[in-house]
């Protein structure tokens, strides 16, 4: 393997913006601030999201970033600032790393991910099985 996943995280890392759970906290009633959950749906109805976030599955999210994609969706064109977050900030880095180089901003990630955010004791909203 050339280029594994540790080396695609640090380069991820170094050129992303990485907030806390308390940083999102501080935040996440702003109208300007929107989270985005990359997790499998299995994942948000086992554990639960962030209140507020939307789900955007990590396999769709260049496609739904993309306003030229038949799979476009509105909320990326926003222009709202967009927090994406995982169960423990690695999938988040790296996507927020892949769309920031697709022209989308201004995004961030959230670090330590859901699991982080649970671990503050911060607000968690249950996600009904459909």
């Amino acid at each position: 393997m050339k280029r594994g996943v540790e080396l695609l995280l640090k380069e991820a890392n170094e050129v992303i913006e990485t907030m806390s759970a308390e940083d999102v906290k501080a935040v996440m009633a702003d109208e300007n601030i929107q989270l985005i959950d990359i997790r499998d749906i299995r994942e948000l109805w086992r554990e639960g999201k962030i209140p507020g976030a939307y789900h955007a599955p990590r396999g769709m999210l260049e496609f739904w970033v993309d306003p030229d994609s038949p799979y476009f969706k509105e909320i990326f064109g926003s222009g709202k600032k967009l927090i994406f977050y995982c169960a423990a900030g690695a999938r988040s880095a790296l996507s927020t790393h892949t769309l920031q180089t697709m022209g989308l901003e201004p995004i961030a990630h959230l670090g330590g991910g859901f699991g982080g955010w649970k671990q503050a004791g911060y607000p968690i909203e249950e996600v009904e099985q459909k």
